[in-house]
């Protein structure tokens, strides 16, 4: 043989070797595996860092001519992937800022900045049309008082100051970020009597405590303001115009006095450098310990005639349209089962992190998605990939999408996948715990961008270091599943899941991008790429965990609902509900001693006449059998589903009616009319808290009622609670017969 026919022997034999090796793989992998390997290869991260550079560099808020292009900008690109794409108009009050003014006015004067200062090295700090420093949501006002420091303005902190003698009605008070949503701070203010509320960052918990602050650091600096809706969103979400129905434009409107969820004083949010000024004046005690911050002063309570402020507020209450882009790919085998996946558009100002991060990881996938349908990929299920619009303003554009089409969804729509803002670090995941093992498989396969372990590995070793005991520790090292959490509010899945029932998950990664560019001008390309996600590799990551919840949930047989996870998450509540109620009962015998024992006797000022706390009413004895019993029959029930979901063997019309009923379980967990005060809200296991807004209350009729000392209510809700789980596992024992 010539050396050049064995040099053509041995390029032939590789050949061979490498196309029969590839087949054997391809022939071992299942046919999942090689759709989420050939996604995988789709996934680009640089164009994902391009799409979060040209979709933040110019503010884009809710009502803007620039938010317009955005949405446009993303409907073209839809069309361009091969998705039929449209844009869904809906028409959203939205107040915007006429005037704004803080004046410190005793015991001297300080008229407050209310401007985030341009920094060197990021030219987006100083663009124009950037949203003001606001609170969205607060009434019109203008109002003189003295001042009063409420810590984090929570209702610990009220009784706290009513310890103190001191009393916040007729007075402005002003409060920390942090420790639960910022909505929650006026809100209470309100129910105890105060006329206007401030709140502002302290570097302690958002500044140079943390590390330098930007640009030379990710943190705070000292004008930094962290804008935000304050609606009482926590009663109903979207436009507090059209609570129940989809703002079109010739929907009913209630007037912005019969709007619940507006709220009824002023509100302000302000830099450190503006509220150092204000604390510095403020009389009285000295503030316990746990309330101190950062800034170089002595922290007082105030409220006495020493300090006195004046705060005005005025804005533009108009009628603006808010654009979702709404794109789907129709499915060949099950039309009418859909799996939605969304993502808001708009930001606050320039939003490279929140929300254009995980809009662009979102809009990486619908190109690879579409990329593979024109390769010849047919998805079984439809798929509905939505851009949200006014989400910031508390979620408008996605509950009124969902308000709208409520029906339809009802009856349609499998799964809710959502993202947000995205960063470094390690994989969130919260959501409907009937997907926890779905979750735990999907985190088994992607590939940690920095470590090269699995997300699931990371975030396992993560929460083993963190342990606070060799206890904690020890216990972690034998877990293997994915610590999916419960979902309160703060993103586009309240309505999905808290309204409809619809099994919803929210994914992000964080923990590694620290920054206190939140809903500030600073929050652009230039901090994202130094500070949150440099090569853009956790975006593919993310692209990569959501993309593969789409796709498995479109390609299943079986859908892919466990719930064992649903029953080992409720049976932790109830032993949380257990001991809460011993607790408070040990806490108010303890807090009624102290009283008796007039432990509190003084007041803020010597001249004022100190008033004793009211005791507390005493927890009763309640009877959780009913309700342990409930999810004890709910346990037996899952293992009979399991059971015969191993023995089935039925056909595709029965198969496709197993299915409906699992996405459809989730459903009996939907209480008839809502929770108390609050009935857009009415799923029975999952609700954002009345006073901690974005944080989740779980069981939320029962443990509520309990902190709040509704005891009457607390019986009935549990009574609920217990018809819900019966309805449940009666929906499962009626799956794979």
């Amino acid at each position: 043989m010539t050396n050049y026919m064995q040099v053509h022997f041995t390029k032939l034999f590789s050949f061979l070797f490498l196309f029969f090796t590839c087949t054997i793989t391809a022939l071992k992998a299942q046919p999942g595996e090689v759709l989420e390997e050939r996604f995988d290869a789709l996934l680009q991260k640089e164009s994902i860092g391009s799409n979060i550079q040209e979709l933040s560099a110019f503010p884009h808020h809710l009502g803007s001519a620039r938010g317009k292009v955005v949405a446009e900008k993303i409907l073209d690109w839809f069309k361009k992937y091969g998705w039929n794409a449209e844009l869904e108009t809906y028409h959203v009050l939205f107040p915007t800022p006429l005037e704004r003014q803080l004046e410190l006015l005793a015991p001297t004067h300080y008229r407050a900045v209310l401007k985030e200062m341009p920094v060197t090295g990021d030219p987006v700090s100083n663009q124009e049309d950037q949203l003001p420093t606001y609170n969205a949501w607060g009434a019109d006002g203008d109002v003189t008082a003295p001042l009063v420091f409420v810590n984090y303005g929570l209702p610990a902190d009220y009784e706290q100051l009513e310890r103190l003698g001191v009393n916040v009605k007729g007075k402005i008070v002003i409060a920390k970020y942090g420790n639960s949503w910022r909505g929650i701070k006026p809100k209470i203010a309100y129910e105890h009597g105060a006329i206007g509320c401030i709140i502002y960052s302290d570097p302690k918990e958002d500044g140079y405590f943390q590390g330098a602050g930007y640009p030379d650091g990710p943190f705070k600096n000292e004008y930094m303001v962290q804008r935000g809706s304050v609606m009482d969103m926590v009663v109903y979400p979207g436009d507090p115009l059209t609570p129940w129905v989809g703002a079109t434009k010739d929907a009913k409107r209630l007037t912005k006095e019969e709007a619940t969820t507006i709220l009824k004083i002023p509100v302000l949010p302000i830099s450190y450098h503006d509220a150092k000024p204000l604390l510095e004046a403020l009389d009285g005690p000295v503030v316990p310990a746990a309330w101190r911050g950062a800034l170089p002063i002595t922290y007082r309570v105030g409220g006495g005639s020493q300090s006195k402020v004046h705060l005005k507020v005025k804005q533009n209450w108009n009628i603006v349209p808010a654009y979702n882009v709404i794109a789907k790919i129709k499915g060949s085998t099950f039309p009418d089962e859909w799996v939605v996946r969304g993502n808001h558009h708009d930001a606050w100002v320039n939003g490279a992190d929140d929300p254009v991060a995980g809009l662009s990881a979102m809009l990486e996938e619908a190109k690879a998605i579409g990329t593979l349908v024109k390769q010849g990929f047919k998805p079984k299920r439809t798929l509905v990939y939505c851009a949200w619009d006014g989400e910031e303003q508390s979620l408008l554009g996605s509950t009124e999408w969902v308000e709208q089409h409520a029906k339809e969804l009802e009856q349609k729509a499998i799964a809710y996948i959502n993202t947000d803002g995205n960063g470094r670090g390690f994989l969130s995941a919260g959501g409907s715990h009937a997907l926890k093992d779905f979750v735990t498989e999907i985190a088994g396969r992607v590939r940690d961008p920095l470590t090269g372990k699995t997300v699931l590995d990371r975030k396992l070793a993560h929460s083993i270091v963190s342990a606070s005991s060799l206890q904690q520790k020890q216990s972690l090292l034998e877990k293997k599943d994915f610590d999916l959490q419960a979902l309160g509010t703060g993103s586009d899945y309240s309505a999905f899941l808290q309204h409809l029932g619809i099994p919803s998950l929210n994914f992000s990664f964080g923990g590694e991008s620290e920054g206190g560019d939140y809903h500030s001008i600073y929050d652009s390309y230039a901090h994202y790429t130094r500070f949150k996600d440099p090569d853009f590799s956790y975006g593919v990551a993310l692209s990569q965990v959501a993309g593969r919840a789409v796709l498995r949930l479109s390609e299943a047989d079986v859908l892919p609902f466990h719930f064992e996870g649903l029953q080992e998450a409720v049976k932790n509540y109830i032993k949380e509900i257990k001991k809460l109620t011993d607790d408070l009962r040990l806490s108010s015998a303890v807090e009624n001693r102290l009283i008796n024992d007039s432990v509190y006797a003084f007041a803020a000022d010597p001249k004022e006449t100190f008033v004793q706390p009211k005791l507390k009413t005493a927890v009763p004895t309640f009877s959780f059998d009913g309700l342990q019993n409930g999810i004890d029959s709910l346990g037996k029930a899952i293992e009979r589903l399991k059971q015969r979901q191993q023995r089935f063997e039925g056909g595709k019309k029965t198969l496709e009616i197993a299915n409906q009923q699992l996405f459809q379980a989730e459903k009996s967990l939907l209480l008839e009319k809502g929770l108390p005060r609050r009935p857009w809200y009415r799923h029975s296991i999952y609700a954002p808290g009345f006073y901690t807004g974005y944080g989740v209350k779980t069981l939320p009729g029962i443990r509520e009622a309990l902190e709040e000392g509704h005891y009457q209510e607390f019986e009935e809700q549990l009574q609920l609670l217990i018809g819900t789980i019966h309805k449940l596992r009666i929906q499962l024992d009626r799956i794979f017969i």
